[in-house]
Order: structure tokens, then C-alpha cells, then sequence
């Protein structure tokens, strides 16, 4: 399966599984963007993202781990 920048949801829990330990008030946007290049799978160009579309990844995670 490939991931894009427009994965939203499918990186957030990509992300929440492969940093369980991490509390998602101490990420940042930063984190989240080098995190996902990191992603297996992920094709997307790095140059695209931007921060709208690092913080809907962050809101899905916050959301996500919100309902755990």
C-alpha cells in the first residue's frame, strides 16, 4: 500500500503504531513530517507537504489516541 501526502488518517495510524510510547502533545510538526518520509510506503513527494497538511496528520493522531 502507498501513502501520499493526502493519507491523512492511514499516516496518523502508521505514525501511532510505530511510536506507541510517544505522548502526541510533545509532537511536532516537524517530528510528524520526517516521521513520515520514514513511512514504508510512502511515495509522496517531500516538497508538497506544508503545514495544513501536518496538522490534519496531527489532528487525526490526536483524535485517534484520544478514543484509546
Amino acid at each position: 500500500m502507498s501513502l501520499s501526502w493526502e493519507d491523512s488518517f492511514a499516516i496518523a495510524k502508521a505514525l501511532s503504531k510505530m511510536h506507541p510510547e510517544v505522548n502526541i502533545e510533545d509532537v511536532s510538526l516537524m517530528m510528524i513530517y520526517h516521521w513520515t518520509l520514514e513511512l514504508p510506503g510512502f511515495v509522496d513527494d517531500p516538497e508538497l507537504a506544508n503545514d495544513g497538511i501536518l496538522s490534519a496528520i496531527y489532528q487525526e493522531w490526536y483524535e485517534e489516541v484520544a478514543w484509546l
